[in-house]
């Protein structure tokens, strides 16, 4: 038995607004857009991707699930992301080498530092 990942589901008020938000800050393409589902991955043929799913209800807590992001500048890439709409947040991570941000829906994602520090 074998399985293939194909997507991280991301439940949002807004999938098509949301996905685009993630296409834009990743680089990545738009695989499919409908009324309630919005999906993008690295390259057309190329997964694991997210899809933005429609979910008519707000987020209530921390994400019991996030994203964690490697650049090759930390403080480049925290600055570009803030720049294009994220915003840094608070879910309790004290003092640590990387940095938590939320995307326009409250999402929460990590800008580690770089591998080996």
């Amino acid at each position: 038995m074998t399985l293939e990942w194909r997507h991280v589901i991301v439940h949002s008020a807004d999938p098509a607004g949301l996905g685009q938000w993630w296409a834009e800050a990743l680089g990545w393409v738009v695989v499919h857009s409908s009324a309630d589902e919005f999906a993008i991955r690295p390259a057309p043929d190329r997964s694991p991707g997210l899809e933005f799913v429609r979910l008519d209800e707000p987020k209530k807590a921390k994400s019991r699930l996030h994203l964690d992001f490697v650049p090759d500048d930390q403080d480049a890439e925290v600055a570009r992301l803030l720049a294009h709409g994220a915003q840094r947040v608070d879910i309790g991570q004290g003092e640590q080498p990387w940095v938590v941000l939320a995307d326009p829906e409250g999402n929460e994602f990590c800008v580690l530092g770089r591998r080996g520090q």
